[in-house]
């Protein structure tokens, strides 16, 4: 039973922390960022499996895990009030070619991070030519043309 209350806590945590810290693709990763994924990953794995290493333990792990992630999954169908607490809601940083600053700051993006996804979606040159930029939950960035 220790094994399925140290996975759900960590779990749990994980979630917290990953929601705060923002949304962003793998291709935005920073060789720092992986380096922190993975010393994220060993720390967890310490945490969850305490002094066991048996394979009953991490087979109880692993079902733990997924058992709660499917559960969440359709708690967030059944209560979409859920999904937007721990996904998030898309975030709009341009509006009719102007940058909304506070969006920016809060997802941590520059005014660069949008102009480069412009460019590579649709040819963009200037912000002015951006009807919408929208931070999807997924961590993409949508850009909308003017037409």
């Amino acid at each position: 039973m220790d094994t399925v209350v140290r996975g759900l806590a960590i779990y749990f945590v994980l979630l917290i922390i990953i929601r705060l810290s923002g949304r962003r693709t793998l291709a935005q990763m920073t060789p720092f960022d992986l380096v922190i994924v993975l010393v994220i990953s060993e720390t967890t794995q310490q945490a969850m499996l305490g002094d066991d290493f048996s394979i009953t333990n991490a087979i109880l792990l692993i079902l733990t895990l997924f058992t709660t992630d499917i559960g969440l999954s359709h708690l967030k169908r059944w209560w979409p009030r859920a999904g937007h607490v721990m996904d998030g809601v898309p975030t709009i940083l341009v509006v009719d070619g102007v940058y909304d600053s506070d969006a920016m700051r809060g997802c941590r993006l520059d005014r660069e991070d949008v102009m480069e996804a412009a460019r590579t979606q649709e040819g963009i040159e200037s912000v002015k030519q951006i009807k919408f930029a929208i931070l999807e939950v997924s961590g993409a960035l949508s850009i909308i043309k003017k037409t």
